[in-house]
């Protein structure tokens, strides 16, 4: 406007930074934007709200963005303006965080935008809460690694590419090239993060590789960065992929850090997926084709794409306990005695689940059927159950699944249901069995298992592997005993002062730090 002051008129640009609760967790958030599509945007494995506006590329993505969609973005917990925290997160509490942000500004139904590691976690929410999920956008993402791991870094790339060929077949096996990059990057993050060489890999268009370095520390310490990638190596939600109802696009840049194969897998493992792959290199939209990206999700949210789904079908964890040897035992103690032993555990079951957030959907004579929204909860209410049953003098057995179930009244169907009563089947005394998905589900949670092998599961197709769930927890110097314990220090632990500096200017005056950027080196150079 004619008169106006240059500062006075970029001041109001960047939205308020202010926070939800999320247990005792306190998260960072902005919302922005007059668009009529409600859109919550689930970023990468580290983020810093108020530091990404000085990005100029951000800032015309998400500016543009704004015009068709009221936007919500966050910084998850563990990372830029959200609370520290004391260990690795898993999906399920990831997938809390979203939803806890949609209920502090008022969200119903928005559409889910997960990026890189966000996406598993946005695929989780939109399976356990398909009544708040509008449709899923998935860019630069994956559903599983198989074959990485932070100890095969320095493995030969051809012999990891060999090993997950024989898992995935090859239309959706990295190449060698490809696999060497990942292995590149995190040889950087394990020893050099905060130089900006991490960054500078997933985002090799980026000028300043001081910049760079600077968003590192801003972001996430060095512990931190490396708890999310180990979990990230081991997430796997394949499962999950064909209980998903919304309406579904899937983008990824060609020459991605995170190998274009990934996103392929989740768009023909996705009904009805949308597929749109770009040129490019770097691991952000904003810096890969914005415009031909930004037209197409667009066209996916107003147009007839993304009209809501009514489906009555969700992702939940199914439990199903029995009594060991019950009809010996009603014999022996006499049907009065038997009926009070029956009730006095139906009673144990109905606190215990409810304790843990499941609810008990009926009785089986002499055992129960529990859902719950994830399956870290359904063993530890079953690890109860089996503990307590030996108060009433009986012992139990259960067998735990996830997957998609039929929400019907005061009842639950569907093939997941079938597939937990089968599991439990195969259980032995005073054994809580699972299947792969569960195990898969509850990386970082401390949890052990003992694997019972592959078994085929009456009228249910294929072949499942079954795993018993440890007493004694993940046992030491196993992978799941390393991640639940690896320390996650807050960011600040890694900061400069002029880190802190930047931070502040950030906050105040980002349009500064924008202008920095524009005329940052070409060299790269720090």
């Amino acid at each position: 406007m004619p008169g106006e002051r240059w500062d006075q008129q970029y001041a109001h640009a960047v939205a308020d930074t202010l926070y939800a609760s999320c247990g005792d967790l306190s998260l960072a958030y902005q919302v922005f934007g007059d668009g009529p599509v409600e859109l919550v945007f689930v970023g990468p494995m580290v983020t810093h709200l108020e530091q990404s506006w000085t990005v100029p590329e951000f800032k015309a993505f998400f500016d543009q963005l704004a015009t068709f969609c009221r936007v919500l973005v966050f910084d998850k917990a563990g990372v830029g303006l959200s609370d520290p925290i004391p260990k690795v997160r898993l999906l399920e509490e990831r997938a809390a965080e979203i939803e806890a942000v949609m209920d502090a500004v008022g969200f119903g139904k928005p559409a889910v935008f997960g990026m890189s590691e966000g996406g598993p976690q946005a695929i989780v929410f939109a399976a356990k809460r398909p009544e708040r999920t509008r449709a899923l956008i998935l860019y630069s993402s994956f559903s599983a690694l198989p074959g990485a791991s932070w100890d095969d870094l320095d493995r030969d790339p051809a012999e990891l590419r060999a090993r997950a060929l024989a898992e995935l077949g090859e239309d959706y096996t990295p190449s060698t090239e490809q696999i060497a990059r990942i292995q590149e990057m995190g040889r950087v993050a394990r020893s050099a993060w905060g130089s900006g060489a991490t960054a500078k890999v997933f985002f090799p268009s980026v000028r300043s590789v001081r910049q760079l370095a600077m968003v590192e520390r801003m972001c996430a310490s060095p512990g931190m960065f490396r708890a999310t990638v180990e979990s990230a190596f081991r997430i796997d939600v394949r499962p999950i992929l064909p209980t998903l109802s919304a309406p579904t696009l899937v983008i990824h840049a060609r020459d991605d850090l995170v190998p274009v194969q990934n996103s392929r897998y989740l768009a023909d493992h996705i009904r009805g997926a949308q597929y749109l792959e770009v040129d490019g290199a770097d691991h952000a939209p904003w810096f890969t084709e914005p415009d031909t990206i930004l037209t197409e999700i667009e066209e996916f949210l107003t147009g007839s794409h993304a009209a809501p789904s009514q489906s009555h079908r969700a992702l939940r964890t199914v439990l199903f306990t029995d009594i060991v040897a019950s009809t010996e035992r009603a014999a022996a103690t006499g049907d009065e005695r038997w009926r009070a032993v029956l009730h006095r555990f139906g009673e144990i079951t109905a606190d215990l689940t409810e304790r843990f957030g499941g609810t008990v959907v009926k009785s089986t004579g002499d055992g129960h059927l529990a859902t719950f929204d994830g399956p870290t909860q359904a063993i530890r209410c079953a690890e109860a159950l089996r503990a307590d049953a030996e108060t009433v003098g009986v012992e139990i057995r259960a067998g735990i699944h996830t997957g998609e179930c039929e929400l019907l009244d005061n009842d639950i169907g569907g093939i997941a249901v079938h597939i937990a009563a089968r599991i439990l089947g195969h259980a032995g005394a005073g054994e809580i069995l699972v299947s792969r998905t569960v195990r898969d589900l509850v990386v970082g949670s401390g949890t052990g298992f003992e694997d019972r092998g592959s078994v085929e599961l009456r009228g249910v197709p294929g072949t499942w592997q079954l795993l018993a769930v440890d007493r004694h927890g993940a046992r030491a110097g196993s992978a799941e005993a390393e991640l639940a314990s690896m320390p996650t220090p807050g960011r600040r632990t890694a900061m400069r002062r002029s880190d802190r500096a930047v931070e502040v200017i950030a906050r105040r005056t980002p349009w500064i730090v924008r202008g920095m950027a524009r005329l940052a080196p070409a060299t790269g150079g720090r």
